[in-house]
C-alpha cells in the first residue's frame, strides 16, 4: 500500500513512518509539509497512492482544503486524519467531508496500524473512545461547542483568522474577494458570540483548533 504522509513537523512524519514500517507492505512514497504541497501531489497525474494520512493543522491552509481537493480530484482515495485536534471537536465534520478515519496523535502507536488496516479494508475508522462520545453525542446529552454550528468554509476562515492572517491573505488563499471573507468573519463572529480576532484566537488556541504559539523564552 503507497501512503502519502502531509504533516508540517518533520518529527512527526519521521515516527510515523517507522511505525508504518510495522508493515513490510506498506511505504511511504511521498511526503507534504504544507496544503499546498500536497494539493500540487493531488493534481499530479503521475502521482499514485493508496492512502493519505493527513494532519489539519498546516502551516497554509487548513487540512479540510486538502481533503476538499481529494474529494473533488481523487474521490476514491482514503484518508485518513491524523490530528493534534480532540476528535470530539472534528471528527464528526471530518467524516462527513470524506474521511475515512479520525485519530488523535495523543493515540497508541497500535491505534494508528489498526487504524491503517481498518481503512486498507475498506472500512471506517474512528476509534473506541470516539465511538463510545458519538453514542453519547447522539443521545442528545451533549451540548455542541461554538465552533460546530459553523460551515466547512466558515470553519476554515476561523482557523486562518485565528492564525493571524488578515482578511486580503485568506481571499488570495482561498481565491475570494475580500468582502466575501469579511463577509464569512462577520457570521463566525455572530454564530460564535465572540466579539473580535483577539477572542477568536483565544477561543481557537483553548479549543485546540489551532497550534499554540511558542512560549517566550
Amino acid at each position: 500500500m503507497k501512503i502519502l504522509l502531509i504533516d508540517d513537523h518533520p518529527v512527526v512524519r519521521q515516527g510515523v513512518q517507522m511505525m508504518l514500517s510495522a508493515e513490510s507492505t506498506w511505504k511511504v512514497v511521498a511526503e507534504a509539509a504544507t496544503a499546498a504541497a500536497a494539493i500540487d501531489l493531488v493534481h499530479n497525474p503521475d502521482f499514485e497512492c493508496d492512502l493519505v494520512i493527513l494532519d489539519l493543522n498546516l502551516p497554509d491552509l487548513n487540512g479540510f482544503a486538502v481533503l476538499d481537493e481529494i474529494r473533488r480530484l481523487r474521490p476514491r482515495l482514503a484518508v485518513l486524519i491524523l490530528s493534534i485536534q480532540p476528535a470530539e471537536h472534528m471528527a464528526v465534520r471530518a467524516l462527513k467531508a470524506g474521511a475515512s478515519g479520525y485519530l488523535n496523535k495523543e493515540a497508541a502507536p497500535g491505534e494508528l496500524l489498526n487504524a491503517v488496516r481498518a481503512i486498507a479494508s475498506g472500512k471506517t475508522y474512528i476509534g473506541q473512545n470516539l465511538a463510545e462520545w458519538l453514542a453519547f453525542d447522539v443521545s442528545g446529552h451533549r451540548e455542541s461547542q461554538p465552533h460546530e454550528r459553523l460551515s466547512d468554509r466558515e470553519y476554515q476562515v476561523l482557523c486562518l483568522l485565528a492564525s493571524g492572517k488578515s482578511i486580503t491573505e485568506i481571499a488570495e488563499m482561498l481565491s475570494r474577494s475580500p468582502n466575501t471573507i469579511s463577509t464569512y468573519r462577520a457570521r463566525i463572529l455572530a454564530k460564535m458570540g465572540i466579539r473580535n480576532n483577539a477572542e477568536l484566537t483565544l477561543y481557537a488556541i483553548n479549543n485546540r483548533l489551532i497550534a499554540s504559539p511558542p512560549a517566550p523564552f
